[in-house]
């Protein structure tokens, strides 16, 4: 790798790193003879496979030059940071002699915009296309689909990316306009639009014809930026269950607004939301993807953002004390999963493993119930009656979330007390 490709790879890394809406492929391709690269399991860009296998991609920008100036972004046109732009065959050497040299299993592709929406996808398009057709790669490709980019352009790189995303980052389209005026949710809702069908298509070929291109296997993914502006989650959660109602959305990503521009007056004068944010709402993500919660059950107009000291679940469930205890010996599956300590295998091995026997407290432990939290939202034969019905609910919260002094921090004066001869 000679000097210049080494400086422009290590500008453009460093501007790609703030896109979070790249950590998992959904894509499995097996490696075939003639070929190179293969990408198999469920995850890229430092995530762990379903087998435990850690995977990685290179995640790169095209360019860090844009003609957008968006408040949040890093690259925007009025910063005065380095500048550096790839040529489509310096990527295309950069990803190969990477995946040669055993570093990625994938390539994740996004860029600023250059000149206009379409000359960018254009040259973008001209990277996966040349991989997959004249250099026969067959590793896992994520590009991120420019907003405002044409059909044909996006139906042509649908055809050579595993996943396509395109990121709305704001989830108020006026508040989008505020910190990005050369943006709005018409741009980006476009090509989301374009990838669902592409998917929806090509799925109907494939029933008629077994051998027909797949399109965008994995997919498409998007990123709301949190924090930034002053969207509360239940905006958040509603966009993110209409996103999940179209059959192409795999991900909803979450980032925590990083203040890389700090001396624009459109940005909150906070120094970093609390991480703690992002992460319930990832926790409130999957209760809606795989345990049946709706948004409006998770947040409402009482308590529009989630709790930062308990976990979404538990949250609903001291809300909601007069739906428990739940007997798990009777009770339905959706019901059981409501159950805080409970997860989706320990549901299911619940339900598999009373129609042999009554449920007891070891049987508990042993399937992966966190009985710290379920021994109040549950009856079994070995529980004791201080359900939540019994406590109050800020009783249950406060034996849940209050700190226990630790042991070594205790006043060597009571330790007679605590340890009496």
């Amino acid at each position: 790798m000679n000097e210049q490709i080494q400086y422009k790879l290590t500008i453009l890394a460093e501007s790609a790193k703030y896109d979070v809406s790249c950590s998992s492929s959904g894509t499995t391709r097996k490696h075939r003879p003639g070929m190179t690269g293969s990408a198999e399991g469920w995850g890229i860009c430092h995530s762990f496979t379903e087998d435990g296998r850690c995977v990685s991609l290179l995640k790169i920008m095209l360019s860090n030059n844009c003609i957008y100036d968006c408040a949040y972004c890093v690259n925007r046109r009025s910063n005065d940071i380095r500048r550096a732009t790839l040529a489509v065959n310096e990527l295309i050497e950069l990803t190969l002699e990477f995946y040669r040299r055993n570093y990625i299993e994938g390539l994740f592709l996004s860029s600023g915009i250059l000149r206009n929406a379409d000359y960018t996808m254009e040259r973008m398009v001209r990277v996966i296309k040349e991989l997959r057709v004249i250099h026969r790669y067959n590793g896992y490709i994520h590009m991120k689909s420019i907003p405002g980019a044409s059909r044909e352009l996006v139906n042509e790189a649908g055809l050579y990316a595993d996943r396509l995303s395109v990121n709305i980052e704001i989830s108020k389209d006026e508040n989008l306009r505020m910190l990005a005026p050369e943006k709005n949710h018409q741009s980006i809702f476009k090509p989301m639009f374009y990838i669902q069908q592409g998917v929806l298509a090509s799925a109907d070929e494939r029933k008629r014809f077994r051998y027909a291109p797949r399109f965008a296997p994995a997919g498409q993914s998007t990123q709301m930026i949190v924090g930034a502006t002053g969207e509360s989650d239940k905006d958040i959660l509603r966009l993110s269950t209409a996103l999940y109602q179209r059959p192409s959305m795999k991900r909803v990503y979450y980032s925590g607004y990083i203040p890389v521009n700090t001396n624009d007056p459109r940005l909150p004068a906070l120094k970093q939301v609390p991480l703690v944010r992002e992460n319930r709402l990832y926790q409130a993500d999957w209760l809606m993807r795989f345990y049946g919660f709706r948004a409006d059950e998770i947040v409402d107009d009482a308590s529009p953002n989630l709790d930062l000291e308990i976990d979404p679940k538990l949250a609903w469930a001291l809300r909601h004390a007069e739906a428990f205890p739940v007997d798990l010996q009777k009770a339905d599956p959706a019901l059981i999963l409501r159950v805080p300590g409970i997860g989706l295998k320990s549901a299911q091995l619940i339900v598999a493993s009373r129609r042999h026997g009554h449920i007891t407290v070891q049987t508990l432990a042993k399937m992966g119930v966190v009985m710290k939290k379920a021994r109040y939202f549950i009856t079994c034969r070995e529980l004791p009656l201080l359900t939540v019905n019994e406590l109050h609910p800020d009783e249950v919260r406060r034996a849940l979330t209050e700190k226990k002094p630790s042991r070594k921090a205790a006043d060597p004066n009571q330790l007679s007390i605590l340890f009496p001869e």
